[in-house]
């Protein structure tokens, strides 16, 4: 480790799942000061815990609740937060099914998760993100490779590339990017069973790299992202090369 985070602050939203929790793991181990934040205040700070454990301690990590469904509890948060290096936002909620199935409710949740609420997070934590640092927002494969079922993920997902070039240019010099994760074994497969060996093994055959992710190649990303200072306004695409197959 190189320790380019030595006391930075770094914010992750969403930070209950497998990827936010590699990137805390990672983040800490450069030097970073953490704080998980989610709308799972339970499942946050079960995740701090868990970092917090594996890290044995070398960084300080911290649990906050964000819904980013509620601009109030962004506003707290912020205020409670105050100043910071680095924000990434790998909230999302889904909504699949067939378009004519779809309940609008859980349609306007997962814009939330994924555009509104990094509007949001860009509205009231800019201000407060010291110099060099950056905003870095997650959208996923399902972008570039529709499939039937998936229109609003697809939708979402899509839209954080055009955002992050939006926030780029409104809120410089804080830099904002995009990651674009193809299929990774962050643990959002599980529920699959016995199913998920058969799934991956598909996946690797499909994929030009020959295989699925893993949470360490995203957040190997992430902090690249976040750290390189002349990066801004760039959707990177961590999904071996899923999104051409």
């Amino acid at each position: 480790m190189t320790g380019t985070m030595h006391g930075k602050k770094l914010v992750i939203v969403g930070g209950a799942s497998g990827i936010a929790r590699q990137i805390a793991r990672d983040g800490a181990a450069e030097g970073a000061d953490v704080v998980l934040a989610g709308r799972d205040e339970n499942a946050v700070v079960a995740a701090r815990r868990q970092v917090a454990a594996e890290t044995r301690g070398r960084a300080a990590i911290h649990a906050l609740r964000i819904d980013l469904g509620d601009e109030d509890s962004v506003v707290r948060a912020a205020e409670e937060i105050g100043e910071l290096d680095y924000l990434v936002s790998v909230a999302a909620a889904h909504a699949n099914g067939p378009v004519a199935e779809l309940d609008r409710a859980a349609v306007v949740r997962a814009f939330d998760a994924k555009v509104i609420g990094p509007i949001l997070l860009g509205k009231h934590f800019a201000a407060r993100i010291r110099p060099g640092g950056a905003l870095l927002l997650f959208s996923g494969v399902a972008a570039w490779r529709p499939t039937p079922g998936r229109t609003v993920m697809a939708a979402t997902n899509g839209a954080v590339r055009f955002l992050a070039e939006a926030l780029a240019v409104e809120l410089a010099p804080v830099r904002v990017n995009a990651l674009s994760p193809g299929i990774v074994d962050s643990g959002a497969w599980d529920g699959l069973g016995e199913r998920k060996e058969h799934f991956f093994e598909e996946v690797a055959a499909r994929n030009p790299a020959r295989r699925v992710g893993s949470t360490a190649d995203i957040s190997a990303a992430a902090l690249s992202a976040l750290t390189n200072p002349f990066m801004t306004g760039t959707t990177l695409h961590v999904d071996g090369g899923g999104r051409l197959a």
